[in-house]
């Protein structure tokens, strides 16, 4: 069952997600609600959605960076953001332990803020340390685009959207992106961002 995604606006973005237990975890409605999440994010297509994007203030949220969604992107794109597919997995009351790296910045969207994109510094590289479906304790460790995921959607579960983080002045339409800076490398279009007073 595809899920309603909730627009920036709504409550549920903003607050802090609670941890769900063990016995809500192994639950029924847990694991369904695992799946919805993961038919609504593939059918959006996204590469992650956590619970409060569909109503649930729950620290949980799903990630998949699928091949099939790297095609629009050139070599030297996928290079520049150290992008590679990320299996289909379940993150449950994550905490990022560890940040390593300088910030790297790239374009960022969000299925809850339909239609826009910003740069969004972000660490390279993190650790996280969470629960999966089966409540059973990981550790991931992360670099590139797939740390840009995790990050994101654990700024979900407290309440923190990338608005909060973007360049304000690079704030632009997913039309605009496409038209006039998908092509253009990082350094390249960051140093005409800041000839414009970023």
């Amino acid at each position: 069952m595809k899920l309603q995604i909730t627009q920036i606006g709504e409550e549920v973005l903003r607050g802090e997600a609670r941890e769900l237990s063990r016995e809500e975890i192994l639950s029924a409605t847990t694991q369904e609600l695992i799946e919805h999440m993961r038919e609504t994010m593939r059918s959006a297509p996204g590469v992650g959605l956590a619970a409060p994007q569909v109503g649930m203030p729950l620290q949980l949220a799903v990630i998949e960076d699928r091949e099939e969604y790297h095609a629009k992107l050139a070599p030297a794109q996928l290079f520049e953001r150290e992008r590679k597919p990320v299996p289909f997995h379940v993150l449950i009351n994550p905490r990022i332990v560890a940040r390593q790296g300088s910030a790297v910045e790239f374009f960022e969207g969000c299925l809850s803020v339909t239609g826009y994109a910003a740069v969004v510094p972000r660490a390279r590289a993190v650790t996280v340390e969470c629960l999966d479906e089966r409540a059973q304790r990981r550790r991931v460790e992360a670099t590139g685009w797939y740390a840009r995921i995790l990050q994101h959607e654990i700024d979900h579960l407290n309440g923190v959207l990338y608005v909060d983080r973007m360049l304000s002045r690079t704030v632009t339409t997913l039309e605009n992106l496409e038209r006039m800076w998908k092509d253009l490398p990082m350094p390249d279009l960051l140093k005409r961002l800041k000839a414009r007073g970023r």
